[in-house]
């Protein structure tokens, strides 16, 4: 069974957010990195971009598949994790420890259509 943390936010397209204030780290979840197999590449937007919820705002690529990325939120991307540039597989190593972008975000009651942790390990459970 995929990792499931307790106090993020969860979509049905599997990116997390962890919100620390007005700002959301956005990642793809456990269970989306062991779908898709080891990571070689991770497509992400340049600071300043904005991104909407529902909307694409990069890809994951491994040696199976590609995937798109899906913003769970909308506002400003304010940072990008460099990191995965030179070592994408970090995603694999701990997808909740190395998040995608860190976006300051317009509305936080966005949050209301996302899943918690129990509502999200029951839609993985499907």
């Amino acid at each position: 069974m995929a990792k499931v943390l307790e106090g993020l936010y969860y979509s049905e397209s599997h990116e997390y957010v962890r919100v620390e204030g007005n700002y959301g780290f956005i990642g793809i979840t456990d269970y989306a990195q062991h779908a898709l197999g080891n990571v070689v590449y991770v497509d992400m937007p340049e600071v300043d971009d904005e991104v909407s919820a529902g909307e694409e705002f990069g890809a994951v690529e491994s040696v199976k598949a590609a995937s798109d990325l899906i913003s769970p939120v909308t506002g400003v991307v304010v940072e990008v994790n460099e990191a995965l540039d030179d070592q994408p597989e970090l995603i694999n190593s701990d997808a909740y420890e190395h998040w995608i972008i860190k976006v300051q975000m317009a509305d936080t009651a966005e949050l209301g259509q996302l899943m918690d942790a129990k509502a999200y390990t029951t839609f993985c459970e499907k």
